[in-house]
């Protein structure tokens, strides 16, 4: 009698530990949706008002739902000054310049931190680190009169530089962490066997930080998109603008008296599909990669 007592005591316990669970369980669903709406609800504004014809999507008070929809906003955009691919190319080449100054600089620098018995190196490393309180707007007048005498103003190798030196301390970081986990037994093992340094770094170092290196990839690609004001340092010709640079000059053209607000929102939904996509399809990298680069 007192077995079958407990039985039920122990199973109405855990009747009511599950349904607790569920509560909670669908209060976090809840809590996750309300988020994600609040994130996503200004990006579906802005495709909304892309595809508004042109009255609509300057009229005040605005309309939330396009009542017709209409591409005149991204045709204008495609022949706007230079042209749109213009712009795309000058921002997808400087991203890609970005990321290959940023990869050829900083792990070589982090494996010889990582690995090599550099005198100091911790204070090397935590020196370099320091950087990333100095606001970079800090930096673009003495860049700037640098490189007006060498002749990289208006130039996308120049604004890469500038993106690069931004993206320096954070890359050195997590590589530098990531490197500093591989295996020390696989670099022994391959030194006995006779590589070299480079070896080393090449076909054991680089394969191993994988995750972490896309990482970097990915936030100086996003970094480089994105800038604006080192970009409007830089670039004073219309031909070498970058994506966020003709969106501001979109800004104060004029249509029936106002911002030409469709063609705004056109060029603001296509500056954010390559991020998105890139995000998406690096997506199981970025996560391992920040994650081991964050803990050494």
């Amino acid at each position: 009698m007192t077995a079958s007592v407990e039985v039920r005591r122990a199973r109405a316990v855990a009747a009511r530990v599950r349904l607790r669970a569920g509560r909670t369980g669908y209060l976090l669903g809840a809590l996750c949706i309300a988020i994600c709406t609040v994130m996503l609800l200004p990006l579906l504004m802005s495709v909304l008002a892309s595809v508004k014809p042109t009255a609509e999507a300057a009229a005040s008070p605005p309309t939330y739902l396009p009542h017709a929809l209409s591409l005149d906003s991204y045709e204008r955009l495609w022949t706007y000054q230079q042209g749109l691919p213009t712009y795309l190319a000058n921002s997808l080449g400087t991203a890609l310049l970005a990321i290959a100054f940023t990869l050829l600089l900083t792990i070589p620098a982090a494996y010889a931190l990582a690995r090599f018995p550099i005198p100091g190196k911790e204070v090397v490393f935590v020196f370099l680190l320091l950087a990333l309180i100095v606001p970079y707007q800090a930096l673009l007048t003495p860049m700037f009169l640098m490189f007006a005498r060498i002749g990289l103003t208006n130039t996308l190798v120049g604004l890469a530089i500038l993106h690069t030196a931004i993206q320096l301390p954070f890359s050195l970081y997590v590589l530098r962490n990531s490197l500093s986990a591989v295996p020390r037994e696989l670099e022994e093992a391959a030194i006995t066997a006779g590589a070299s340094s480079w070896q080393v770094l090449l076909r054991i170092c680089i394969p191993s930080a994988m995750p972490a290196i896309v990482t970097v990839a990915l936030f100086a690609f996003i970094m480089s998109w994105n800038e604006f004001l080192g970009a409007l340092v830089m670039m004073s010709r219309g031909s070498s603008f970058t994506l966020p640079l003709i969106l501001a000059a979109a800004r104060t053209e004029t249509s029936l008296g106002g911002t030409d607000w469709g063609m705004l929102q056109a060029g603001i939904t296509i500056s954010i599909i390559p991020c998105v996509l890139v995000y998406l399809l690096l997506q199981r990298y970025y996560v391992s990669g920040l994650m081991t680069g964050a803990v050494k």
